[in-house]
């Protein structure tokens, strides 16, 4: 099967033609019609984190297809049925974690992309009980960025604990933030966006934000405890700089939640007198559960939301890292295949 791979850090990927996956007793193999492509896929051949993935990779957390073969001992999938292979690729089922629905927290968790192999590829080898199905009314294409983007924002927004009526900030208005403005809209929340340029603003504007704060023309802390006095409820920070992070910390009011969901490279500093004094939750929150992206995407089948996409194909792969590298691309780019 044709699958793009890297061999060795910051390498260029290959089209290469590799044996397809065998299935075992738990798996499925899934024909991939379309997979996203996300920064931490990026992250991922560059072996920017502490903890590296397995080299040589195939790359791809965002596959979405068709079953094409089913393990012996998997009975609530079968052939034909359309499914996508998260992040969370596998986890342990039976610890503290787990038991307690915070799977994505499991110490013994594969993850697709990573530390097995991911969806820039024909097919993709999936463990059964962590694929999930995609609902009727979502195109492949559609699909695809909500199995990281989607969920990753939507998990961030339910952390944030703000109610319908509240006020929330999304610091980052590009791949992640579009999505997670219209996801807060559909959650009934009152959204601020924050970004730089005509277009972006104009796009959070279009998308049900409230207000949209250009961060290079004014303080965007200073503008939002001005139309929320005291400050947001909860504010989801998408960004990786500094000044983004401080400056989404600083728009929260007494009481309310700072999540953070960019990794940046940097250290970043917290202010512990005013963290306690004011009650300040700053949480971390990665991906989400299967119950999560099970949500996620109905909200996406209703109408809700659509991620913003432009379609590339597996041999753009190259050309498609160096544009995120630039910060050219605008929403989503999703990878059509075995069309």
């Amino acid at each position: 099967m044709k699958a793009a791979v890297v061999s060795e850090f910051k390498g260029a990927l290959e089209i290469k033609d590799i044996p397809r996956p065998t299935v075992k007793a738990k798996d499925i193999l899934v024909k991939i019609h379309a997979c996203g492509v996300c920064h931490t896929d990026l992250h991922a051949c560059h072996g920017d984190w502490p903890v590296k993935p397995k080299m040589p990779l195939v790359p791809g957390h965002e596959g979405v297809g068709e079953v094409v073969e089913v393990g012996s001992e998997v009975h609530h999938l079968k052939l034909g049925d359309r499914v996508g292979i998260p992040w969370l690729y596998s986890a342990c089922g039976h610890c503290d974690y787990c038991l307690d629905g915070k799977e994505t927290l499991c110490l013994d968790q594969h993850n697709a992309g990573y530390s097995v192999d991911g969806s820039y590829a024909e097919y993709c080898l999936a463990h059964a009980d962590y694929a999930i199905k995609i609902p009727e009314g979502l195109t492949y294409v559609d699909a695809a960025p909500l199995f990281c983007a989607g969920v990753t924002t939507y998990k961030a927004l339910k952390v944030t604990d703000v109610k319908p009526g509240q006020w929330v900030a999304i610091i980052g208005a590009g791949g992640l933030g579009h999505l997670a403005i219209q996801y807060a809209v559909a959650m009934g929340m009152n959204v601020i966006a924050v970004d730089t340029g005509a277009e972006k603003l104009e796009l959070a504007k279009t998308l049900g934000a409230r207000h949209c704060i250009d961060f290079k023309k004014q303080s965007p802390s200073e503008a939002i405890i001005e139309l929320t006095p005291g400050g947001v409820h909860g504010v989801v920070c998408t960004a990786v700089s500094q000044p983004a992070f401080k400056e989404a910390y600083r728009s929260v009011r007494r009481g309310g939640a700072c999540v953070l969901v960019g990794l940046p490279p940097d250290e970043m500093p917290i202010p512990i007198f005013d963290t306690v004094l004011n009650g300040v939750k700053v949480i971390g929150s990665i991906v989400g559960t299967r119950k999560d992206l099970q949500e996620c995407l109905q909200f996406a089948a209703d109408g809700k939301v659509k991620a913003i996409t432009e379609v590339k194909h597996l041999e753009d792969i190259n050309e498609v890292f160096a544009d995120m590298e630039k910060g050219e691309i605008t929403g989503r780019i999703v990878m059509a295949m075995n069309d």
